[in-house]
This record gives C-alpha cells, sequence and structure tokens, in this order.
C-alpha cells in the first residue's frame, strides 16, 4: 500500500469529508447525504445495479466492470501515478473479494446484496436497515477504486530533490526533513510524559494526599510492600482522591460486591491526575478505572468467567496445570495468579479472582508438576514466567522458580513478565535485579524482563529508576503495548516509543485489542493501528519503532499485521462494521481455519475522536489500510 501523509493539509480529504462533516466536527449521520454522495459518484454503478434482476445478475455486471477498470489502469497511455496505481489496485483487490459468493458466507451477510437493494430502493429487504458506516466504508473503497485518493500532500520538493543533484538537492533535501521533524515535534509535544518538571511536582503532591489518606510515611512510600498491603480494592478512598463521576464509582463498587477483581496500588493512583481536566491521565484511568459496561458484563459472566471470558481459548492450550504453549519453541508458566493491580482489559480477567488474592501462589506439588512437564519437552528452549504477576512474590519465591528452571538446560531464555516497573517501581530497588542477574549467562542462557508501559504519562522519574536498576545488571527490558481507543490518537504511540528509549526500554509488540464483548469501549479498528505503523511509527528511526503490531488469534496465536497475505477483507456488515479473515502463524504448516474477525466500525471511531476533539481530517486516510 502506498503511504498516505503524516501531516494532512486542510483539504487532503477532499471534498468528501467536507460534505459529510456537521459543525461540530463530527460525522453526518444523514443517510441520505450519503446515498446522494454515493451513487452521485457512481451512476454506472447505479446503472448496473438497477438492471440487474437477481443478486448473481447483479454480481456477474459488477465484476465484468471492476475487471474494464482494471485493464484501463493498465493501458500503456494511462497517467495515474504509479504510487497511486498501487493502492487503487489494492481497492480494487478488496472490492473483488468483498463480491466473492465465498467471502459472503464466511461475513454471514453479502455486501453486494446491500447496495443491490439501496440501489433498487429495496432498503426495507435489509435485516436492521443500512448505517451511515456502511455507506461510507463503499464510498470511499469506491473513491479508491477510481483513484479519488485523499492520500498525498503534494508537497513538490520531493520531486525537486530527485531532478537536482549534489549540495544543491541535500540542501532541499534537508529543508523538507526539517519540516517534517519540527511539525512532528509539535504533535508529540501534546502528550507530556511523567519525567517533565510540573508532572513530577504534581504528583509529588498526589503522593503525599494518599499518604495522608492511607496513614503512611515517606519511608512506607518507598517500601513496595507498604503498596502492596494498601491496594485500593473498592471506591473508599479512590472517589476522594481523584475526580470520579457517579457511573465510575458505581463501577467499582459493583466489582467489588460481587467479589471480581479490581485493583489499583497507592502509586500507581498517584499518577492520576486529581484534575481530569488537564486530559493527559486519560489513558492511566482507562487502565484501572472500569466503565460501567466492563462491570455489568464481568456480573453477569460471574460463574461462567472460564467458560465465556477466555478469549484466547487458554484452556485449550494448557498441556498441563500453569502452563500454556501456543509455539514450537516457547511455553508459558504462570506460578502466581494475581496482581498488584488490575488491568481493566487483561486477557486473563477470567482466571484472576481477586487483587492480591492471598492464595494466588501456586502450590509447590503443582508447579512441581509443571515443571516437570518443562523437563520432559526439550523442544521447549524458551519459558515466559507470568501470571498473574510473578515479580510480587518474594524474592525466595522467586528464587526457587528461577533455580528450578534454570536446571533444565534445555532453556536458553527466560523471560519475567511484570508490570511492576509501571505500577510499583520501588520493587525494584532492592535485590530483586541482581536476584535476577545471577541466572543471567551470557552465551548459555538469557534472563530477560518484559513489561507493559501503556502511554507516555506513565513513565516518570520512579519508572525509570527501576528500569536503570535492571540495566544496569545487565538484563534486557521490553515493552509489549496494547492499542486502545485510550493512546490511538495520532503520534500518541509514537511518543511512548521515544519515551521508553530514554529509559533503556526496547518496544517489542504493539497488539491489537482483543475482541472481547466486556472491553468493547476500549477497541480501535484495525485499520488505525495500521495507519499509525505507516503514518507515524515510519518517520521514526529505526531503533525506535521496533515493536511490531501484531493480532491475536484465539487458541493459535499471533498474526502479524503488516503481513497483508496473513489477512484479507471479507466484507462490511450493513452497519459498517468491517469482517476481516486472519490466518494463524502454521498456515504454511497445515490447512487450518482462519480465524474471521469483526472489527469496530471506522465510522463510530471517528466519531469518538470527533467528540474529543481530534480533526478528521488527520485521520482520512484509514479507509485505505486493510
Amino acid at each position: 500500500m502506498a503511504y498516505a501523509p503524516p501531516f494532512p493539509a486542510a483539504d487532503t480529504a477532499g471534498d468528501l469529508l467536507s460534505r459529510v462533516m456537521t459543525p461540530g466536527g463530527g460525522l453526518s449521520t444523514d443517510r441520505g447525504l450519503y446515498l446522494e454522495i454515493l451513487w452521485g459518484d457512481n451512476p454506472r454503478l447505479a446503472e448496473l445495479l438497477r438492471s440487474a434482476t437477481t443478486l448473481e445478475q447483479a454480481r456477474g455486471l459488477v465484476l465484468d466492470h471492476l475487471d474494464r477498470v482494471e485493464r484501463r489502469y493498465c493501458h500503456e497511455d494511462s497517467e495515474v501515478h504509479l504510487l497511486e496505481l498501487a493502492t487503487i489496485r489494492d481497492c480494487i483487490t478488496v472490492l473483488r473479494n468483498v463480491l466473492m459468493p465465498l467471502s459472503e458466507r464466511r461475513v454471514g451477510s453479502s455486501t453486494l446484496e446491500v447496495l443491490w437493494r439501496l440501489a433498487r430502493g429495496e432498503e426495507d429487504h435489509v435485516a436492521g436497515g443500512v448505517g451511515p458506516g456502511f455507506l461510507l466504508e463503499v464510498i470511499s473503497l469506491l473513491r479508491g477504486v477510481y483513484g479519488d485518493l485523499p492520500l498525498y500532500l503534494g508537497d513538490e520538493r520531493v520531486n525537486r530533490f530527485l531532478s537536482v543533484s549534489g549540495r544543491e538537492a541535500a540542501v532541499l533535501r534537508s529543508d523538507l526533513l526539517d519540516d517534517l521533524s519540527g511539525e512532528m515535534d509539535r504533535r508529540l509535544a501534546r502528550y507530556p510524559t511523567g519525567l517533565e518538571a510540573e508532572v513530577v511536582e504534581r504528583r509529588a503532591a498526589n503522593r503525599d494526599r494518599i499518604l495522608a489518606a492511607l496513614g503512611g510515611t515517606r519511608d512506607d512510600w518507598e517500601d513496595y510492600r507498604w503498596h502492596l498491603k494498601h491496594v485500593l480494592k473498592d471506591s473508599r478512598y479512590v472517589r476522594d482522591l481523584v475526580e470520579l463521576d457517579s457511573e465510575g464509582i458505581a463501577a467499582i463498587d459493583l466489582l467489588a460486591s460481587e467479589h471480581l477483581p479490581f485493583g489499583v496500588t497507592p502509586f500507581y493512583l498517584s499518577l492520576i491526575d486529581r484534575d481530569h481536566s488537564l486530559g493527559f491521565d486519560r489513558s492511566i484511568r482507562a487502565q484501572v478505572l472500569p466503565p460501567p459496561v466492563y462491570a455489568r458484563l464481568m456480573t453477569d459472566a460471574k460463574d461462567l468467567r472460564g467458560q465465556e471470558l477466555d478469549f484466547m481459548g487458554e484452556g485449550d492450550t494448557s498441556p498441563v496445570d500453569l502452563v500454556t504453549r501456543r509455539y514450537p519453541r516457547i511455553a508459558i508458566l504462570k506460578p502466581f495468579n494475581t496482581c498488584a493491580q488490575i488491568c481493566v482489559y487483561c486477557q486473563r480477567n477470567w482466571e484472576i479472582d481477586e487483587c492480591m488474592a492471598p492464595d494466588a501462589e501456586a502450590p509447590a506439588d503443582r508447579l512441581g508438576q509443571a515443571v516437570d512437564w518443562l523437563a520432559d519437552h526439550p523442544e521447549v528452549g524458551e519459558v515466559l514466567v507470568t501470571g498473574g504477576d510473578p515479580a510480587i512474590l518474594p524474592d525466595s519465591a522467586l528464587a526457587r522458580i528461577f533455580d528450578r528452571l534454570t536446571a533444565l538446560p534445555h532453556l536458553y531464555r527466560i523471560r519475567l513478565g511484570t508490570r511492576t516497573p509501571v505500577v510499583l517501581p520501588q520493587r525494584w530497588s532492592g535485590g530483586l535485579a541482581p536476584l535476577l542477574a545471577r541466572y543471567h549467562e551470557p552465551g548459555r542462557r538469557e534472563v530477560v524482563v518484559v513489561t507493559h508501559f501503556q502511554h507516555p504519562y506513565e513513565i516518570g522519574p520512579e519508572a525509570m529508576a527501576a528500569v536503570q536498576s535492571i540495566r544496569r545488571c545487565g538484563l534486557s527490558v521490553y515493552n509489549q503495548q496494547v492499542f486502545t481507543h485510550y493512546n490511538s490518537r495520532r503520534f500518541e504511540s509514537a511518543r511512548l516509543r521515544l519515551a521508553l528509549r530514554s529509559i533503556g526500554v526496547d518496544p517489542y509488540y504493539i497488539f491489537n485489542m482483543k475482541g472481547k464483548e466486556e472491553t468493547a469501549d476500549y477497541r480501535v479498528p484495525i485499520p488505525r493501528l495500521l495507519q499509525e505503523r505507516k503514518e507515524e511509527a515510519r518517520l521514526l528511526p529505526g531503533l525506535d519503532r521496533t515493536d511490531e503490531p501484531v493480532f491475536n488469534v484465539p487458541r493459535l496465536g499471533k498474526n502479524h499485521l503488516r503481513l497483508w497475505q496473513d489477512h484479507r477483507l471479507l466484507g462490511f456488515l450493513p452497519d459498517g462494521r468491517r469482517v476481516t479473515s486472519f490466518h494463524p502463524w502454521e498456515k504454511y504448516i497445515s490447512l487450518v481455519e482462519p480465524y474471521v474477525f469483526t472489527d469496530v466500525a471506522i465510522f463510530d471511531y471517528l466519531q469518538r475522536l470527533a467528540h474529543e476533539g481530534e480533526d478528521l481530517a488527520e485521520y482520512w486516510s484509514i479507509w485505505y489500510y486493510f
């Protein structure tokens, strides 16, 4: 796919956005307007659809028309630029695939039939009606097919650079890159880190208020055990220390009353601004403060969590208790089934019963059986020790686990998965890093720490000190970000990558939000993650964008989103949601059935951004990421 502009000009989105945008900056919901644009743009398509008496006749007519359009682009006299042609061909490929009966069967809905019914004035035959999100998807796709692309800034300095040489070319190129970098800096400045002086000062005041409320001292604050003892599991102190509305308080109280996992460490609470209007901490709040729909759905599924909420199908990939295995060379070991605090969108919310549950550590016999299984499978060369968060175990308990694992000669890498550098950095002020370093033997066995920073606002002096204590012991630290609505604005994740590198963390994965019903509020259309990778991340130096965007296929594992051949758009539901087929990583090993995924509607996502004050022209190329 051709790259789109990282800094769209006001008119880059073309006339379409200006026609459908409301005075308030959002998208019109007037279906009549979208139908007028659709058929006004495509009179020949409307004519073909109206002339067809059956759906199959309509399919043949449209496919024949599409073939003629494609042949016209391939003619030697075509004036379409080769970069635009690449995107046009992508759009043609997508449309042709959407028109296939096999795609329709897998989607459970026919995009072509919806269009055919609309053209013939038979919308009442479409169950549930047709939403503006569907119409805008089709309008944008067809504009791509016909070469009306809102993708290029038209900066002629690039062509001038290519037409000259030597110092003249170098100056032109440098001036252009200065402008790009300067504009990027202005966008990045929207997202402060916790290392900035005014943020540090605000958080010091937060710390003092929290200590006063909990009866602690400054010495207590530096003791991770004090934080674990005072994890907040209901709204009693939270509502007094940070700004919460009545719905937020009710959601926390509902989880607490049903003994469902909720918890936040005093330290992480200090990262939340008391004044929510500042707007910097929304990702931090979303991390731990549950929305009402989450609390309700978790309560409804309370007795069936292990069956209904195991989205990744870990129960089907656990050959023995405490072990999960999806790939040839690595397995997961889960010796500790709780955390210092609960992430709302946690993958394992189906099996964690309580924040800081007293019986969370696996009994010695179960752990021994899991390690024995690893001993019997020398094909597994790497183990991820996770949970829960095993780093909140005492040093002695962690040492027992690592002693058992390092006695297995075939293990060449052990990862410790922990969020303590973010939520409980005091855990690393003592001997934890030197303890792990005892098991790190270059050339024989690597020990690494994998953590989960979600937003640049989480990165403060304490987190930096924790990471540096690990790095000074010769261990690497990697980050796995989850791409949610609350960190998906332009350059928000780019800012995180830069901040991570500045404190010694390597970006590793950026995960698309899993399609779990209870966390639907957090989901982002996959096209936005693809757009972020190709438009924002590409402006960063290579060492700053080492994270790989992935989609997790339930039961089977990761699909690398940059690989077009590993997923395919099948169609659009009448409400505008895209349906995509994802191939598992085993696709060249076995004929495994692809996974069909229904995404968040781009239209709905853009409406949320507009409501939050974002300029939709900045995101308009999103329609052309498939």
